[in-house]
């Protein structure tokens, strides 16, 4: 059982939600400098907040969580509110668009053809996850993904999500800076370039090298892959965070001092000092400069469902509702908490695990060249072996992984919907046995697909399956790009 205190709680929020708003906008004027800058404060008009997609994404995310509900949430369904709500085409957020257009579903409409895969996009927006699972980062990362591989696919802004989630979401329960980018570190690849920009950060700090010498590590390192990119600007923001040491305004300088993607950098050390600290640590008349107001600029309002709470129009409302949705989030996902007037309460060992690397790693296995269809009974995961790409007479190799969500053993039948000329060698059936005791129990089917001699952009292979325990029939398509 978790127990968090419902005032101490509420105020973390809060304190996240005006945190972004301040970063967003006095980073807004500096977004995509490459030099260094020296700011002191603020440079925009007081008395408003500036509008940020950094914020805005998470306004459209929290809709779709009230109506959907955690259970149903997925990249499928946060898939159609990027082509409803989001009219931004700048970018990874175009390419998804026009991806997801054709019917290429998440995570392949973030990876296919998208130079923008390692940018910033996806980190930004993570706060509303971490929010939702306050102290179960494992939780965050769950929801953080699907948001993620929509636009990055499994790129390095996918990780990027990940990481801060995770962070954000820990902060809640865990003080320390250090322990902090400890757990993000555990849910992401090792190997990843998201890992190495925060670990350069972190023996830069320890070796005693300055600001200023840890953030031209940082733009070298990350030359190869080039502005705008993910790697170094969560590395600004790890920069901003230790250099800052607890210090608000100072954390928030030095990561927008780093220049390149100012309002994201500056707006998610603000959310992560709130998270720490709650109101009382932001300053006040950083505060009171631009009030809690939020202004959006990539969100269209009358695309919301009629009849639905579109955008919260204040830092206070996006609190409320979202605190509104924690309980059905934890049920959800099988962890009994509440809230309580008295201190927070949870295990030690549950800080032990807050590093585990288990769940991080099962979802960070899976390849970009992939997506999901839910038969309702079993879950299809399709994978391309190499590429979706095909050529006339080529042959290509797909893989669909069955896992029964039932406690039943089935046989799942397959009928084959091909384009004219094409051919598909593989097996008629699979088998699916209980779960039983396992969580996990699939199949893996896989065949042989050979294009007629004509291909157009987008070859539909449908495979039909039906379950003999089960009255749906499912259609998977398999997307080949000609």
């Amino acid at each position: 059982m978790l127990k968090l205190n419902r005032e101490t709680l509420t105020d973390k929020i809060y304190a996240c939600w005006i945190g972004k708003n301040i970063g967003g906008t006095m980073g807004v004027p500096y977004e995509g400098k490459t030099e260094m800058n020296d700011i002191k404060g603020y440079a925009t008009v007081k008395g408003e907040a500036y509008p940020n997609d950094d914020l805005d994404l998470q306004l459209v995310w929290l809709s779709a969580m009230e109506l959907h509900g955690p259970h149903q949430l997925n990249s499928h369904a946060l898939g159609e509110y990027w082509l409803r709500c989001v009219p931004p085409h700048w970018n990874e957020y175009g390419i998804c668009k026009a991806n997801m257009e054709y019917g290429i579903l998440p995570p392949m409409s973030g990876e296919l053809n998208n130079r923008w895969k390692h940018s910033n996009g996806a980190w930004i927006r993570s706060e509303i996850w971490a929010c939702l699972a306050p102290g179960h980062p494992d939780i965050a990362i769950r929801y953080a993904i699907e948001d993620a591989m929509v636009d990055h696919g499994m790129g390095e802004g996918t990780y990027a999500e990940l990481f801060t989630a995770a962070m954000e979401s820990a902060a809640f329960l865990v003080q320390d800076i250090r322990e902090l980018i400890d757990i993000g570190l555990s849910k992401i690849p090792v190997e990843c370039r998201i890992a190495k920009s925060v670990k350069l950060v972190l023996n830069a700090y320890d070796n005693g090298a300055d600001w200023k010498a840890t953030r031209q590590l940082l733009v070298e390192d990350s030359a190869d892959l080039g502005w705008f990119q993910a790697p170094a600007n969560v590395g600004f923001v790890v920069l901003g965070l230790l250099y800052g040491e607890g210090d608000f305004k100072q954390s928030m300088i030095y990561a927008i001092n780093c220049g390149d993607d100012t309002d994201c950098t500056g707006a998610t050390v603000g959310s992560i000092m709130g998270i720490l600290h709650g109101t009382e640590g932001i300053p006040a008349d950083w505060r009171e400069y631009i009030g809690e107001k939020i202004i959006t600029m990539a969100v269209n309002k009358a695309a919301f469902i009629y009849g639905w709470p579109g955008c919260p129009n204040d830092c206070k409302e996006l609190t409320e509702r979202t605190v509104r949705l924690i309980p059905g989030v934890f049920a959800a996902n099988n962890i009994q908490m509440e809230f309580t007037d008295s201190h927070d309460q949870y295990e030690e060992e549950h800080l032990e695990k807050l590093k585990n690397r288990d769940y991080a790693e099962i979802l960070c296995s899976r390849s970009g060249y992939s997506y999901d269809i839910d038969l309702m009974y079993s879950l299809a995961r399709v994978e391309f072996i190499d590429s979706p790409k095909i050529k006339p007479n080529e042959t290509k190799k797909v893989r669909i992984t069955y896992y029964n969500k039932t406690q039943q053993s089935q046989n799942i039948s397959f009928r084959f919907i091909l384009p004219e000329g094409w051919t598909l060698e593989g097996s008629h059936s699979v088998m699916l046995e209980s779960r039983g005791a396992a969580l996990n129990m699939y199949e893996t089917w896989e065949a042989a697909v050979t294009a007629g001699e004509q291909t157009v952009h987008i070859n539909r292979v449908i495979v039909e399956a039906t379950s003999n325990s089960h009255m749906i029939t499912g259609y998977i398509p398999i997307l080949f790009i000609g």
